[in-house]
């Protein structure tokens, strides 16, 4: 049986939330990479993978403290709330600098995603012919979806909980941005942008008084979509647990070994220097989305100036983010 969490735990736990949440809302940036480097990955899939039958059947039948206990409730609600509160604040902040100091941002995730591959192949001594293999599997496959092109917006109901299954792959794989998957499947704006600010301001009317927005034929549509997109990530969550449970009990160090290779592949996708490719109309003016901000379809990736003094700022940003994680190396030895 685990032993009850100290207020310290709780504590960190809502820090590495507000981190997980964070690493989310950022296209190219896993929250798994997070929770892997945070130590608390297994138990994060482990939490999931209890959502189950038994687990309804005891919700069904009011047993509310057994089922709270049997999903490990106080490790998800605190982790869960974590996310919740980074998507209102932290990541707020995080969307001020990318949009200011845009280079040194995916700098420092850049330095931070090689720190992680230091981080979680350090200790991996298991490399043999069938570890390598999946290692060079893991590489190939996070290359090819770095450069992949994206598609078009779809609206479509069964896309969308398709959508929502792949999205919550960033949560549950280390190193799969699910921003930047939905960004592939041309959904971003619809799915992170358009259906949350409906979702916010149907809240702001309800506050108000106001029930009318059942009359906004508009608005319903996207609160549907957002409505299907939830079901679909919470199937995702689910049943990618239950997969990632069964590999990580059966093919530990092969899992391992494609993990350490997919993240190393998917630097490209935080590669600093690239030039934003704006979503345009077929006359070539700029397309905005319903908010009035421009759409990111993908981005051109480009050498550094070496000359540049700009370049060399980029530099130390890459070796802070390196530095943050061998900080928690660090500091995950002083606490053992």
């Amino acid at each position: 049986m685990q032993a009850p969490r100290t207020f310290s735990d709780k504590f960190w736990l809502v820090i590495k939330g507000l981190c997980m949440g964070a690493a989310n809302k950022v296209p190219g940036v896993s929250g798994g990479i997070v929770a892997f480097v945070g130590g608390f990955y297994e138990e994060f899939i482990y939490s999931l993978q209890k959502v189950n039958l038994k687990a309804f059947k005891l919700l069904f039948n009011s047993r509310f403290k057994s089922f709270y206990r049997y999903i490990n409730g106080q490790f998800l609600a605190l982790l869960i709330f974590g996310m919740l509160v980074s998507y209102f604040s932290i990541s707020k902040l995080l969307d001020y600098f990318l949009e200011r100091k845009e280079l040194y941002v995916w700098s420092a995730f850049f330095g931070m995603i090689i720190g992680s591959i230091y981080y979680i192949s350090k200790d991996f001594n298991h490399w043999n012919r069938k570890t390598i293999s999946a290692g060079i599997f893991g590489l190939i496959l996070g290359i090819a979806i770095s450069f992949l092109n994206p598609a078009t917006q779809n609206d479509n109901l069964v896309f969308i909980f398709f959508c929502g299954i792949i999205s919550v792959s960033g949560m549950t794989l280390p190193g799969l941005s699910g921003s930047f998957i939905l960004i592939l499947l041309g959904n971003y704006v619809l799915l992170l942008v358009d259906s949350v600010n409906s979702l916010f301001d149907t809240f702001s009317e309800f506050l108000q008084g106001d029930f009318s927005f059942y009359q906004n034929e508009k608005r319903v549509k996207t609160l549907k979509i957002l409505a299907v997109f939830t079901g679909g990530s919470t199937v995702g969550l689910v049943t990618l647990s239950h997969l990632l449970t069964y590999l990580l009990k059966h093919f530990k160090h092969i899992t391992t070994a494609i993990i350490i290779g997919f993240i190393t592949g998917s630097l490209g996708v935080v590669w600093p220097w690239k030039k934003t490719i704006l979503k345009t109309t077929v006359d070539g003016s700029l397309q905005l989305d319903s908010n009035g901000n421009e759409i990111i379809v993908n981005y051109k990736r480009y050498l550094p100036e070496i000359t540049s003094s700009e370049t060399w700022w980029a530099f130390l940003f890459v070796a802070v983010g390196i530095f943050i994680f061998l900080g928690l190396d660090w500091y995950g030895k002083q606490r053992k």
